[in-house]
């Protein structure tokens, strides 16, 4: 006898991103009645967000426009189905052209499925932006669980090898029986799992970073470049500025507090948008109140907070990804170090460097990265 209830579980409903009257006016009751920190003596970047930017930016969200906002996001097609008892929200667009690819796209923290908003024309629909129509893709963009609208999280134990597994499964429930991916950041390692994995009919995955560190092996150090010692320079001062790395990963339900109950809270973590301060980032404004906004509604920072700690708990053992893997490394992003990342990933078949754009190169340039992302996959279906 058919179980209904997991039928119905498992069936793929449209969604719509809503947000009430009544949520839109609580937020702007809150960010009127801001109340900033004591400012550090110096108020700019050194210690954290700083007044000066937290100020213009309030003002820039009282008067950011949420409902046009909302009918840009959705001008495309959402759903949501259950996998693994969790219900997950994602983006689906397919493209007009007849053989596309199919492409999952795995987002940054502290992103959501927006992060691609830029990209979806470029990728669905090359000759508009001319390229060629063989260099197509069906687009699928999920919200990781613990992220966005694939809220709330029903349990614990969403490792990145479990979201891995889950979107594997969504590409197959959508009817694809081959797919590639591309991620950045969290998403970045999510397609490293997928990789990992290697389903049957996965193409390959293309990414942003491989973040892969030094062994102790002094023959690693021997053979890096000497751009290859600025990329460990960066690595040090990423986990100088990093803290939200330790506390997400240890006590993510106690700063959920906070950054649930304070607007201005959740777009001062939000730091890694703007590159910590140190002047390189590229994303507007405008893009980075988007994202806030929608983990804002979604009451997201429990789940997103939740993922760190799940793979600080993960007792994995190293494992060599060998499926095809191509990179882009920005030139104010994560400093992926070839010589390590081999050692990583057996079948690295493309990896370019860009002098413009950093860690959210969908936000920053992204007919950049769609360009990128197509030379990948094209490069695959030549023999």
């Amino acid at each position: 006898m058919e179980n209904t209830s997991a039928s119905a579980a498992t069936d793929i409903r449209p969604f719509t991103v809503a947000v009430t009257d009544a949520e839109l006016a609580d937020l702007h009751e809150r960010l009127a009645r801001t109340r900033l920190p004591q400012p550090s003596p110096t108020d700019d970047w050194e210690a954290g967000t700083p007044n000066a930017y937290l100020r213009e930016a309030v003002d820039a969200w009282r008067d950011f426009d949420w409902r046009a906002a909302e009918a840009r996001v959705n001008a495309v097609p959402h759903f949501t189905t259950g996998i693994d008892g969790q219900d997950i929200h994602f983006v689906h667009v397919r493209s007009p052209h007849a053989g596309a690819t199919p492409l999952l796209l795995a987002h940054t923290y502290p992103g959501s499925s927006v992060d691609y908003l830029d990209l979806i024309d470029a990728l669905t629909d090359p000759v508009a932006h001319g390229g060629r129509a063989e260099d197509a893709f069906h687009l699928v963009i999920p919200d990781a669980p613990g992220y966005g609208f694939s809220q709330p999280l029903a349990s614990g134990g969403w490792t990145t090898a479990r979201v891995a597994a889950a979107y594997d499964t969504l590409m197959r429930r959508l009817g694809y029986e081959g797919y590639g991916v591309h991620g950045s950041d969290n998403g970045a390692m999510v397609a490293r799992e997928l990789g990992l994995l290697e389903p049957d009919g996965f193409l390959g995955l293309h990414v942003l970073q491989l973040f892969s560190f030094p062994s102790g092996d002094p023959a690693e150090f021997e053979r890096m470049e000497p751009r290859d010692h600025a990329g460990l320079e960066h690595m040090r001062w990423f986990q100088s500025v990093g803290g939200y790395n330790t506390m997400n990963a240890s006590r993510p339900q106690t700063v959920a507090v906070g950054l649930s109950d304070s607007p201005v809270g959740l777009l001062a973590y939000s730091e890694l948008f703007n590159s910590f301060g140190n002047g390189t980032s590229l994303v507007p404004l405008e893009k980075i109140l988007l994202e806030v906004s929608v983990n804002w509604f979604a009451n997201a920072a429990s789940g997103m907070g939740r993922s760190y700690f799940e793979n600080a708990r993960a007792q994995d053992e190293p494992r060599v990804n060998r499926a095809p893997t191509g990179v882009a490394v920005f030139a104010d992003d994560f400093q992926t170090i070839r010589v390590l990342a081999e050692r990583d990933n057996s079948a690295i078949v493309h990896w370019n460097r860009f002098d413009r754009g950093g860690h959210f190169a969908a936000l920053e340039v992204p007919d950049v990265l769609a360009a990128d992302i197509r030379a990948f996959f094209a490069a695959l279906r030549t023999p």
